[in-house]
């Protein structure tokens, strides 16, 4: 495996989940083994893991590039895409900051449910991790769609759990991405995703999405495209 952020290809991995967590999603012990590597196997020359480095070759292959990602921020096919990036996207930050034509939006001052900018502003907007925390998912992704222009594209992660269906959590104990005690409301889950994830992306009403997998089923990511006719 070569990382699409680096090129790296030494990895190394160490057990991130919590019983906790696992409890309260009622995980199986295989569920529970590749979440750890999802988050947990990281790149030893970039830091990456599985969830960045899916996402880093989802935003590759909406460019439509074999560079790594950070050959793409120094290359001519960064001079002109504007990016909106919502939340830190993990360990692309760092990279995504380098593009030119980039915008953070950092929680709250960027609400998904309410992103302050122009229709068709962006050529590609960029989440990791943030959709499960939203308490409308498609509402969200219709705001990412908005802002983006004819044919842009949305890149994301969720956590999946690909032998299950979706849930909304309301209702049941809440639970919360992070180890610490107290969390803050901002890290409760609203939805688990399961194998219908790609299902919110077309209610939202993009026409097209395409998969990018990492060591299946590890780390997945989505680009949504917003095709124009």
């Amino acid at each position: 495996m070569q990382c699409g952020v680096c090129g790296g290809t030494s990895f190394t991995f160490q057990r991130i989940s919590w019983e906790k967590l696992a409890n309260e999603w009622q995980l199986s012990p295989a569920e529970v083994a590749y979440v750890d590597q999802q988050q947990g196997k990281t790149c030893d020359q970039c830091g990456a893991n599985l969830r960045s480095i899916a996402l880093a070759n989802a935003l590759r292959a909406f460019i439509g590039t074999n560079l790594t990602l950070k050959e793409v921020a120094s290359s001519p096919l960064a001079k002109d895409l504007a990016i909106l990036e919502i939340n830190q996207a993990g360990t692309l930050h760092p990279i995504l900051k380098t593009f030119s034509n980039h915008t953070f939006g950092a929680y709250p001052d960027v609400d998904i449910h309410a992103i302050p900018y122009e229709d068709s502003t962006f050529d590609v907007v960029i989440h990791s991790d943030t959709l499960e925390h939203i308490k409308n998912p498609i509402h969200g992704l219709q705001e990412c769609r908005r802002v983006l222009k004819p044919n842009g594209g949305l890149c994301f992660t969720v956590p999946i759990i690909v032998g299950r269906l979706s849930r909304n959590r309301d209702g049941l104990t809440p639970s919360f991405h992070g180890n610490l005690d107290p969390m803050p409301e901002d890290f409760v889950v609203h939805t688990e995703f399961g194998a219908d994830a790609w299902t919110y992306i077309l209610e939202a009403g993009f026409t097209e999405v395409s998969i990018h997998s990492i060591e299946y089923p590890a780390a997945i990511a989505f680009v949504a495209k917003n095709i124009s006719n």
